[in-house]
């Protein structure tokens, strides 16, 4: 589901009213305008694609996967049974590591073949959402996260073990060092039931301070 605006005027204001510190990243950043992605398979390949290289260098390899693998004429989108039609070094040409490929390939073939239905996930617990996902090589929790949070637009995600989360964290909450996942999740309460809309916005705080 998309980020409803009324859903984010009540985050915002109970976060403001519940944490004073997040009340200051609120003002500071501004007004939350982080979509939701409902091309749950493209989202997932993009991430797995994305894994542990720049934001340049992952745009420049999905836009080469996905002009070798998608027609043109129609609009853009990766589909299961265009990556199934590739191997491995296939994809390793595209720029795609080996090792991802194998991730990709993997996605591709647990959604083609039904193991995994993304279809159905809109549907699920955020639980069960991570359980289904972890199935396909390459995809682990924080991905996970990620697809619940910016996908299926869920309000209350804390993805606590975020190196960016934790560093936003120890900033603003003037930590001596970055917290335990004990310490988060102690901040975190005050932002129940939208601690999705509380990450977006000390990552976003994050980009405002390397300006």
């Amino acid at each position: 589901m998309p980020f409803y605006g009324q859903h984010i005027k009540a985050a915002r204001l109970h976060l403001q009213k519940s944490d004073p510190v997040m009340k200051r990243i609120i003002k500071w950043v501004g007004p939350f305008h982080a979509k939701t992605n409902r091309d749950r398979f493209g989202t997932l390949v993009s991430s797995i694609v994305s894994q542990q290289i720049s934001v340049a260098a992952a745009r420049t390899v999905n836009t080469r996967l996905l002009e070798a693998t998608c027609d043109l004429n129609e609009s853009p989108k990766f589909t299961p049974e265009a990556i199934l039609k590739f191997d491995v070094d296939g994809l390793r040409e595209l720029g795609v590591s080996r090792q991802k490929a194998s991730y990709v390939l993997d996605l591709a073939e647990k959604v083609h073949s039904g193991v995994v239905k993304l279809d159905d996930l809109p549907r699920q617990s955020d639980d069960a959402v991570i359980e289904i996902l972890t199935q396909v090589k390459g995809i682990g929790i924080w991905t996970a996260q990620m697809f619940l949070m910016f996908s299926l637009g869920r309000m209350d995600i804390f993805p606590w073990d975020d190196l960016g989360i934790k560093n936003a964290i120890t900033r603003h909450y003037q930590l001596g060092e970055l917290p335990n996942k004990s310490k988060m999740l102690e901040i975190a309460t005050a932002w129940r039931p939208y601690a999705t809309v509380a990450c977006w916005y000390l990552w976003q705080s994050l980009e405002l301070e390397d300006d």
